[in-house]
């Protein structure tokens, strides 16, 4: 499901994001958004993150993994790309086959 909504994207990335997934639901800053098929590819592959962890742990991990990289890196855009969640869904987000072939705990590889 496909949600237009600025104010979800803006509360949960201070405005930085352009899409955020809250399980089950992919929320865009803009409708014109929908046709992007690099940037809901991305956000599917969180759906797909989301329901091997169970999305409670998923979101846990993934706010436990933020906060450890960006008191390490002490930069809020590189705590964020630095995060396995987000490096595997930006290494593949181009390959329109990769669920399709994604094997399980594939974010494991970008830890």
């Amino acid at each position: 499901m496909i949600i237009v909504s600025k104010f979800w994207t803006n509360l949960f990335s201070f405005g930085k994001a352009n899409a955020i997934t809250i399980f089950p639901i992919i929320f865009l800053k803009y409708g014109f958004f929908k046709d992007n098929r690099v940037l809901i590819r991305h956000e599917r592959i969180h759906l797909r993150q989301a329901l091997e962890l169970g999305v409670v742990f998923f979101y846990l991990w993934y706010l436990c993994e933020f906060a450890i990289r960006f008191a390490r890196l002490r930069d809020f855009d590189q705590a964020y790309l630095h995060i396995s969640f987000e490096r595997e869904a930006y290494r593949h987000e181009d390959d329109p086959d990769y669920l399709s072939k994604r094997k399980i705990w594939a974010f494991w590889h970008h830890l």
